[in-house]
């Protein structure tokens, strides 16, 4: 079982171990605990104690002695909602800070599938009128799954943000059945000498340059002079790029 979603979540090493423990256990003293978990004793006892501010676990008193238990885990649920509702108290004043920031310009590497999701995610969710891409062969499908590229489209479809792309005829079986009928979508096509290992994405201020190699990574900058240029270079590789059909009435004659 992969437990680093637990310390993703914010408790410690000790706090994960702790609670795994008492799932294991059903109810415990801390004795018991401390013997199961091999943890210190002052480490173990600070780890009762966050755990029980977090609602996690619990107890009952029998006489003196406390009897420890963890609570449902679907009660990480409510957990999360409480950190969700905190940062939602503060969101604000971070967006007051960056709007203050005197230099708007960034730029940012941002590594692993894990890191690409995360860009991809910025640049659905930018407040933009378009979104606009060249490149991505089937290296980029393979690498991240069909499955996620549709999910990532359907949200962006969800969140109204029309696209234009441009992509090499070698990925004609992947875009036609599973993104030309789709609403806000524009689809055109290169000669296969187009593909690519990469994709560059314009929306708004961002330019990301994402390479779908053995080990993925993507550049996100975000700079509006910078945004503007790669839109010139877009416009001018979707002016000789050509719909479905018409690449394929070229490719006849």
């Amino acid at each position: 079982m992969d437990i680093t979603i637990l310390e993703e979540l914010g408790l410690t090493q000790s706090e994960v171990k702790i609670y795994l423990t008492l799932l294991e256990l059903g109810s415990s003293s801390a004795g018991h605990i401390l013997e199961k978990s091999r943890l210190q004793n002052s480490v173990m006892h600070r780890a009762l104690n966050t755990l029980i501010e977090k609602g996690l676990i619990n107890y009952i008193l029998e006489g003196r002695r406390k009897i420890y238990q963890a609570t449902d885990p679907e009660n990480f649920y409510n957990f999360m909602d409480e950190k969700k509702r905190r940062f939602d108290e503060i969101l604000p004043d971070l967006k007051q800070k960056q709007e203050f920031a005197e230099v708007k310009e960034s730029a940012a590497i941002y590594k692993g599938i894990r890191g690409i999701k995360e860009v991809y995610s910025i640049l659905r969710n930018a407040k933009a009128k378009e979104y606009i891409t060249f490149g991505g062969g089937h290296p980029c499908v393979d690498r991240m799954g069909a499955t996620w590229w549709i999910n990532h489209h359907l949200k962006r479809i969800k969140n109204k943000l029309p696209a234009r792309q441009v992509w090499d005829i070698t990925v004609v079986d992947f875009g036609e059945e599973k993104f030309i009928n789709h609403p806000l979508t524009n689809v055109k096509y290169l000669p296969a000498e187009f593909a690519h290992f990469q994709e560059t994405a314009i929306v708004g201020e961002y330019v990301a340059i994402t390479l779908f190699t053995e080990n993925p990574y993507s550049i996100l900058i975000k700079d509006k002079g910078v945004a503007d240029g790669y839109r010139k270079h877009f416009e001018i590789m979707w002016k000789q790029a050509k719909p479905l059909k018409e690449f394929k009435l070229k490719k006849r004659k």
